[in-house]
């Protein structure tokens, strides 16, 4: 297993990347309300990326099967889907909750990110999870520096999410990043201290639990693409893209557009 560890440009490239994938979803914010279709969004979404930006959007297209390549340029994931929701044309509907993925390439970097989205008025149950998730995020953030070790990470994530009732999918997982949409080393979401590779300057990777309100167990639509919970409870997630800095960590996905820091995070 190889790890690329960036250099000052590889970090510079990837600053830039973080940044604009940012950028696009704090584009598509004031357009996620009720009526609107993911296709709508999905076109935004690659207009905003290619005319506005002049970068690449990586999901479209991309097909690490190579028999069944993804068709949309974000990847939408509504109330009990999971991940890689496909974008189409049903209208959102007030009370849903939506997942909206973004990766970016700029000059060969990438950056992922992905944010919740309340459409409308949803239920406390839903705003619950997708609080708790975003809190769930930053748990696993703050393991990240010099000589911690991935499950570190998984670990903070998990004895969070559990001890507030959630589950974590088991599944999918974050990923190292950088010139490559995934790289090594997977992140996972649950874990033991002290596990897994430890983390060195330089290492760039996103963080991206997938947390359900119901059981963890999880199934495939015959899209090949969409994952959702086999009990049809909601699930959330969020994602950031991080650097290990030599002292710590740097959130490379981060705008004004942003939910706030958790209250327990000290901004480093």
């Amino acid at each position: 297993m190889t790890i690329t560890i960036k250099d000052e440009a590889g970090i510079n490239g990837m600053r830039i990347a973080g940044r604009l994938t940012a950028q696009v979803l704090d584009y598509l914010t004031p357009f996620v309300k009720p009526g609107v279709t993911t296709n709508e969004l999905d076109q935004l979404a690659e207009d905003y990326t290619t005319k506005v930006l002049h970068a690449i959007s990586a999901p479209l297209n991309y097909d690490p099967s190579g028999r069944n390549p993804y068709p949309k340029s974000i990847c939408t994931s509504i109330n009990h889907q999971v991940c890689h929701g496909i974008p189409n044309d049903k209208p959102l509907k007030k009370g849903d909750i939506l997942n909206v993925d973004v990766t970016v390439i700029k000059d060969g970097w990438h950056g992922d990110s992905s944010r919740m989205y309340l459409v409308g008025e949803a239920s406390i149950a839903a705003k619950r999870l997708c609080a708790l998730t975003y809190d769930a995020l930053w748990r696993g953030i703050l393991q990240v520096r010099p000589g911690a070790h991935l499950g570190d990470i998984g670990h903070a994530i998990q004895k969070f999410a559990e001890g507030h009732g959630l589950s974590v999918v088991r599944e999918f997982c974050g990923h190292g990043i950088g010139q490559k949409f995934h790289e090594e080393p997977q992140v996972l979401h649950y874990g033991k201290p002290g596990t897994l590779d430890e983390l060195r300057a330089g290492m760039t990777l996103t963080i991206e639990p997938m947390l359900n309100a119901g059981r963890k167990e999880i199934k495939e639509l015959g899209d090949g693409w969409t994952i959702v919970t086999k009990d049809h409870s909601l699930s959330a997630q969020w994602e950031h893209t991080i650097l290990v800095t030599p002292t710590g960590y740097e959130v490379l996905t981060l705008s004004d557009g942003c939910p706030p820091v958790p209250a327990f995070v000290s901004v480093n």
